[in-house]
């Protein structure tokens, strides 16, 4: 198991890796486009709504009670039957989230005057001289229809997740940041707003990505026709587990939509500040947290179903072990190189260096909750497998109720790095009350092999920091960099930082083996 596990995580990551580097890229683009402008603000909110929705159609709630009744149905056996469970479920999903999105097209202004609160005060007000409001609503009506075909993308990726084929499904992502880039590219000479050719790219990209993975069902045998299929026992099953999910999984984004309403009223730049710093996020949550997740959840669906107990906590404590030996140094990288990195990839066009200053200081903030975003993400499925939806979403809504109360706490001192802070807090607070629970109920206890391994990544992460703060250049020194200056030094930066923690994790008596032996 540790080697099939292992092996599906590297898939996951090696495509993961791909997209997350044209994800940068695409990002790049966009700051090289419009900066932290007014217009980068509208694009980001426009493009913020229909993906905050994607997590809870598609990878985030849906998935999670999606993936333990197909493998339940899978597991009996009756092919017909699974086919049967896979065609009510895309039609009932179909129509609903057709539904959503036309409904979200028509009502665009309302949304974002709900959203986007700070810039439709200024509207109604006569005090919104760039017209973000009224771009806003325009761009949203682009944007939104990404969440009828992204929630598609998602049911055919969790279907093909639960025949362990993750590798194309963890691919989709670099469709849709091809198509974006593209139309950044060969688009722009078309609108006098440059918003505009990333919201048809986000449009494009997102049907693209649908039509990538059918050829992948067709020859799996699983592509099927849809059907309504409200009332099948199956799909109840799914609807009973999906509804407190929407809260259980999706605390984070929840959180991070929270953020953006009271970011519309603290003035120009916050928005774009929060997301270039949760871009650079996303890279490791995305690479290692959500990977790792990925390929936990149906193999811990599987240990449920077999009622195999020692196999379910075996598997839930390797990937623990996983997410603190990547995550920590990883977290530690990010606090420690956040203003050189966001130089290095963002800094051209309309992006300045006070941009970048800005921004790291969010990332910092960010970089501390790290490490509890991606605990959630292993942590959780030990519950979804289970199909245990109740527990996760008690302890999402009283997370949700502390973030709110945090960044009352923080924005007053700390601006839009308040806003950042508070969602570290709040996911730090999530992921505690996650593993508090698995353990009170005895499913999942961490080896004192997992707590030693911690400690010792704990050192090895703080000698890390320290060989790159002697050897990091001041601020003024990365402005007068040349590009290939800054991606050089920033390439020696990080393999000196990573050389030494892992050299000091050799030292600490750390091997491969430590990673495999809890596992079966």
């Amino acid at each position: 198991m540790s080697r099939k596990l292992f092996k599906s995580g590297m898939i996951v990551s090696v495509m993961t890796f791909i997209s997350r580097i044209l994800g940068l890229v695409r990002d790049a683009v966009i700051a090289n486009f419009m900066g932290a402008g007014a217009s980068a603000d509208v694009f980001l909110f426009a493009n913020k709504i229909p993906n905050f929705l994607r997590r809870l159609f598609a990878e985030g709630a849906f998935a999670q009670a999606f993936i333990p009744v197909l493998t339940e149905v899978k597991e009996q056996g009756d092919e017909q039957r699974l086919k049967e469970f896979i065609a009510k479920a895309s039609g009932s999903l179909g129509v609903i989230v057709t539904l959503v999105t036309l409904i979200g097209v028509i009502a665009t202004p309302v949304i974002v005057a709900l959203f986007g609160m700070g810039w439709f005060v200024d509207y109604i007000n006569d005090d919104d001289p760039e017209g973000k409001y009224q771009l806003a609503s325009l761009m949203l009506k682009i944007t939104f229809p990404y969440l009828l075909f992204v929630t598609l993308t998602g049911l055919a990726g969790a279907i093909l997740n639960s025949i362990n084929q993750f590798a194309m499904t963890a691919f989709t992502p670099v469709v849709l940041n091809v198509a974006i880039i593209s139309c950044a590219i060969f688009m722009a000479d078309y609108f006098d707003e440059p918003a505009y050719t990333l919201a048809w790219g986000v449009f494009i990209g997102g049907l693209c990505q649908l039509l990538f993975l059918i050829p992948f069902l067709m020859r799996a045998g699983l592509l099927v026709k849809p059907k309504w299929g409200w009332s099948d026992p199956d799909i109840v099953k799914v609807r009973t587990l999906m509804i407190p999910a929407l809260f259980g999984v999706s605390v984070g984004q929840l959180n991070l939509l929270l953020d953006t309403i009271i970011a519309t009223a603290l003035g120009t730049g916050a928005i774009s500040w929060l997301y270039y710093s949760d871009r650079l996020l996303e890279f490791p949550l995305g690479l290692f947290g959500i990977a790792i997740a990925t390929v936990i959840l149906p193999t811990l669906s599987r240990n449920h179903v077999a009622k195999d107990d020692k196999a379910f906590s075996d598997n839930m404590d390797w990937a623990v072990k996983m997410v603190c030996v990547l995550g920590i140094p990883a977290a530690t990288g990010l606090f420690m190189l956040a203003e050189p990195m966001l130089m290095t990839i963002f800094q051209r066009g309309a992006f300045t260096p006070q941009d970048a200053a800005y921004a790291s200081y969010s990332l910092q903030a960010y970089s501390f909750g790290l490490l509890s975003f991606m605990l959630i993400k292993v942590l959780a499925p030990g519950f979804f497998s289970r199909q245990d939806t109740k527990t996760p979403v008690k302890f999402g809504i009283w997370c949700m109720a502390a973030n709110m109360l945090f960044n009352l706490l923080l924005v007053w001192p700390f601006d839009y790095v308040g806003l950042a802070m508070a969602t570290s807090l709040s996911a730090t607070l999530n992921a505690g009350l996650l593993y508090w629970a698995l353990r009170k109920k005895g499913v999942f206890v961490m080896s004192s092999v997992t707590l030693w391994l911690i400690a010792k990544i704990i050192l090895a992460s703080a000698f890390m920091a320290g060989v790159i703060m002697y050897f990091n250049p001041s601020t003024s020194v990365w402005i007068d960099l040349l590009l290939i200056e800054r991606i050089v030094v920033l390439a020696k930066l990080i393999a000196a930082g990573a050389g030494c923690f892992l050299l000091s994790l050799l030292l600490l008596g750390v091997r491969k083996h430590t990673f495999e032996s809890s596992l079966s």
